[in-house]
Parts: C-alpha cells; structure tokens; sequence
C-alpha cells in the first residue's frame, strides 16, 4: 500500500514547485480499527534497540503506524513540497497512556498550511492514535522541502556543550536500509551513497526517527511523557557516533558536531 504513494510522490516530486504561498489548504486520513503484527513490532525492536516482550509499544512505534498515511498525503498531486529530498527537521511526541501490542487503535494523520523558512518551506504533519473514545498518543513531525528563499542568514542555534557521554555506538552502512524495511520510510537519501548524493549528500545518511528511536531504547520512559526532538545536522552512514543523557535530555554527537538534541518529560495531567 505504501510503495504506489512512495512512487507516485517521486514521480511528481520533480514537478512541484514549494513554497509557504501555495495555497495547500491541508488535508486528512484516517485508518480506522488497526492493529500491530507483532512481526514487523519485533523487526523495528531489533532495528532500534528496544528490549522485547515488555508489554508496550515503544513511545516512537505509532509514528511508523502512520507513516503510511503521511506519504500518501504528501504524495497527492496538491501537496506543493517535493516528496524527494524532503527533510525531516523535528518532532514532538505526547504519550498519554502506555499503547499494548494487541490493541485496537483508530490513527488519524493530518497536515496544516506551510511555513516559511529560511532555508525553503516547511509542513506540519500531526498523527493521533485513539483507543476508544480517548486520544493516547499524538505527535507533530515538521518536514523541510529546501529551496531558495532570499531570507538573509540566520545564526546557527548555541550549542550548550555536550552532555555526559553514556554510549558509543559505530553505525554499519545498511542502518537506512534496514530502518526503511521496517518503517516504510525508502526516501533514496537514506539507502544508498549513489542516491544520496543526487540530494547533496555525501553519503547516506540516518533516517532521524531511527536516531530518535535509539536514543529512547537507551532510557526508561514514562508511560505518560512528552519528548521532543531537534535534527540538527545529518548522521553519514556508516559512522561513529557519541549518545549522551543527564536527567531528561539526550544528544547524539559526531566528534563536536551536534547532530540531534532531544528531551523526554514526564507529562502532567
């Protein structure tokens, strides 16, 4: 189901001309009375790093559950952004309440008006997942389609300095391959060298949620919590790779550059 949006997006992405005055009014899609395979949750366990058999989804799972939904919006023939290249730059998550692998769930995926930016246009994709008549988890994913703006530079974000390392951790080349195998997520800069540098890459680079989702396998989470992401420079693959956590806030460094900045906090009710 994902693949025919996947290459319908490419095949328009060339065609697409972004911009925050495109007139995209949004759009949404619902998947309703959906559950996990427990095959393709152990696979994306593996992939990341988290523990089996703990009687919860991942706080990151649900994201992958409606990636499929987010493709085929941004595929459509009215989504102005590339689908091609197309950058995920942030993240929020809001986990209410712990989601169980043999739950039935309702997701819903949505996107709002574009949002200048100085490097080109960003989107807003928020997805909510609900058991019942409750919504238990949600998120807000921000997409970056580059392109010429005319906006004078801005200073690039302070960097605090680094946390306390805990983990190194030496990334294989086929880390994009084998999170796209389980997420859906087969956009080239993550796959191959050859693919990746058609966008400006030098190498493959991670997807950001696997960056994210390593990160989170490395702590305990509140069932009810809020993380919040930051990609602040790609991870090249292969690679090296410092994690480093002190009390809710995570990094991963490359040397000194700084390539995802995060925190997770316990969410009041």
């Amino acid at each position: 189901m994902l693949l025919p949006a996947l290459l319908r997006g490419a095949l328009m992405s060339p065609f697409k001309r972004p911009g925050p005055d495109a007139g995209f009014a949004g759009g949404r899609l619902e998947l309703p009375g959906f559950r996990v395979d427990p095959g393709r949750l152990a696979a994306y366990e593996r992939v990341c790093g988290f523990p089996a058999g703990t009687g919860a989804l991942p706080v990151s799972y649900p994201h992958v559950l409606g990636f499929p939904l987010a493709m085929r919006i941004m595929a459509i023939r009215k989504f102005p952004l590339p689908l091609l290249g197309l950058v995920h730059t942030s993240i929020e998550i809001t986990q209410r309440e712990a989601l169980t692998p043999d739950g039935t769930y309702d997701i819903g995926v949505s996107t709002g008006e574009l949002v200048p930016h100085r490097r080109g246009t960003e989107a807003v994709v928020v997805t909510e997942v609900r058991a019942g008549d409750r919504t238990v988890w949600e998120s807000a994913s921000t997409y970056l389609a580059r392109h010429r703006t005319g906006a004078p530079a801005e200073a690039r974000p302070s960097d605090p300095g680094p946390l306390p390392v805990t983990a190194e951790w030496r990334l294989a080349g086929d880390v994009g391959r084998r999170y796209a195998a389980v997420s859906g997520d087969r956009n080239p800069i993550h796959l191959h060298a050859l693919t990746a540098r058609a966008f400006g890459f030098p190498r493959a680079i991670a997807h950001g949620m696997w960056t994210v989702a390593r990160c989170l396998a490395e702590q305990p989470a509140p069932t009810a919590v809020r993380v919040r992401a930051q990609f602040r420079a790609p991870v090249l693959l292969p690679g090296t790779v410092t994690y480093g956590a002190e009390g809710g806030l995570f990094e991963l460094r490359g040397g000194e550059r700084l390539h995802l900045k995060g925190e997770t906090r316990p969410l009041d009710h």
